[in-house]
């Protein structure tokens, strides 16, 4: 990247506010002192590099504060439901994506010459995850609608994201398993779909910090 966005303490934080005098930089990667580290090897998210970045004394033009001074979280934490909700969408998206999989893999499938797909398990496993992915669904189109209208609300978005990372991980565990050994394989994309699905309960607010942001909304 030319540029990179950290958000660095430019004064101290108050009494009142612990965070206060947050900003946000627009950091010059050519910039002396500057230097990216080692790629760092995620479980998941394998196409998405994440990588340490090193800044030694580095010098930042004044220009380049992002915004005001000191409104770096405000900033940070703006359009945060938002995110929530599009991470509630792409974890609902992620398992109805592992539902098509596992019914296209257990109908091709044989197993003691029959069809995986004709084994009474295989049909409740796949009628628990469609309906999981079917209330996954409602619940990430009754935010959208409120987004549009903007009422969307944090607690609203946190039940969202709670919610569908958490069919997520349960739908994908469940259709994994009914690829057998071949779920294991990452040629096949159940596979990438598990790896990926893990991180989904931890950015963007994890599944402990949101259910305290929805218990705080019913106030105990």
């Amino acid at each position: 990247a030319d540029r990179v966005l950290i958000v660095a303490r430019t004064s101290p934080a108050t009494a009142e506010n612990r965070r206060a005098g947050l900003s946000i930089l627009a950091v010059d990667t050519k910039s002396e002192g500057y230097s990216v580290g080692r790629k760092l090897e995620k479980i998941g998210l394998r196409s998405s590099d994440t990588a340490e970045l090193s800044f030694v004394d580095v010098r930042v033009p004044v220009e380049d504060l992002l915004g005001e001074e000191g409104r770096g979280f405000e900033y940070l934490t703006h359009n945060l439901a938002e995110e929530r909700l599009g991470i509630a969408t792409s974890s609902y998206a992620s398992a109805a994506a592992a539902v098509d999989f596992a019914k296209k893999y257990v109908q091709e499938r044989t197993v003691f010459g029959k069809k995986v797909s004709s084994f009474q398990n295989t049909k409740f496993v796949l009628a628990e995850c469609a309906t999981e992915v079917e209330a996954a669904q409602s619940l990430v189109d009754r935010c959208v609608e409120a987004l549009d209208v903007g009422e969307l609300t944090p607690a609203d978005a946190a039940k969202a994201k709670l919610f569908c990372t958490e069919v997520q991980a349960r739908v994908v565990d469940k259709c994994l398993q009914l690829h057998g050994g071949y779920g294991y394989i990452l040629e096949y994309p159940i596979a990438r779909l598990y790896t990926d699905a893990r991180v989904t309960r931890i950015y963007g607010g994890t599944s402990e910090v949101l259910k305290t942001i929805i218990a705080k909304d019913m106030q105990v």
